[in-house]
């Protein structure tokens, strides 16, 4: 059966509808590289603070858990970074485990910083309050494991999808943006972004629901 496919505003006012609930909500959205994941979940967190009240809402990005550049170079994997074995899989369902399970007074995650393309240990809080947990990458949908077990924890899984022209420009000018000239911008958005896209375009599937972005 087909999933539900939304629009970006119906997505948001669905994600608002779920943060009212009293219980806590982990939404993963799932995507190819430069599908719109993270523009989408910080357009719901914008969208639950302004309607609902500041803080209830979290983004949490499994980008967070990307191997840290040095542990890449020792296993050299620097150079296709982004690939389904350059993060730390089991760190990201143990996090999400604990968001969903909602006991603890504060949980700690770790962020990505792409100016030193490097992740960043406990920098964002999920308080107990906070009610909606937006945490968005590109396996959250994928078979293997432990990412497999990631749709049973997540309260709704969403998988952002477009156009792939798009979406490689996108990618291309957010490489560029960080350092790369045009070519290898390019290269790298149809080499290295395009293997890894092809493996989440296999698990769609298992996606709740679709976002068309």
């Amino acid at each position: 059966m087909p999933q539900p496919e939304m629009t970006v505003d119906e997505a948001v006012e669905r994600a608002v509808d779920l943060a009212t609930t009293d219980r806590r909500v982990v939404l993963g959205i799932a995507g190819a590289p430069g599908a719109g994941k993270s523009t989408l979940a910080r357009r719901i967190v914008a969208a639950v603070g302004d309607r609902l009240g500041s803080g209830l809402a979290v983004q949490v990005p499994m980008d967070g858990f990307h191997l840290a550049n040095a542990a890449l170079d020792a296993l050299g994997r620097h150079d296709r970074k982004g690939a389904i074995d350059t993060f730390d899989a089991g760190g990201y369902v143990a996090l999400v485990r604990r968001l969903a399970a909602d006991t603890e007074p504060v949980v700690w995650a770790p962020d990505f910083d792409r100016r030193i393309d490097e992740p960043v240990a406990g920098s964002i809080a999920v308080p107990r309050t906070a009610r909606l947990v937006v945490t968005e990458g590109n396996y959250l949908l994928d078979a293997d494991e432990p990412w497999a077990g990631l749709v049973d924890l997540f309260t709704e899984t969403w998988a952002c999808v477009v156009d792939d022209a798009v979406r490689v420009d996108r990618l291309v000018g957010r490489h560029m943006r960080h350092g790369r000239d045009h070519e290898a911008a390019r290269a790298w958005a149809l080499e290295v972004d395009g293997v890894n896209a092809e493996r989440v375009a296999a698990r769609v599937g298992r996606a709740s629901r679709t976002v068309r972005t």
